[in-house]
């Protein structure tokens, strides 16, 4: 399994940007298209909410892909 290391500068991210800052999809509207296909997991639980708030401590999964988001 990949692990990339996601640092946030703020308060959260929306979860389709997430994926975009990280590579994952090409685009926020791609990153909403992925979250509606059920693919998505945060902290375990399928997460199906494209604009869910990610703070630090989360941890997204894609496809054997996943995301730490780290306060910066």
């Amino acid at each position: 399994m990949q692990i990339l290391d996601f640092s946030l500068s703020g308060e959260y991210i929306e979860l389709n940007q997430l994926l975009k800052l990280s590579g994952l999809c090409e685009s926020g509207g791609a990153g909403k298209m992925i979250v509606a296909s059920g693919d998505v997991y945060v902290d375990g639980q399928q997460e199906l909410r494209k604009t869910a708030k990610i703070r630090a401590g989360q941890m997204v999964e894609l496809g054997g892909i996943q995301i730490r988001v780290h306060a910066e």
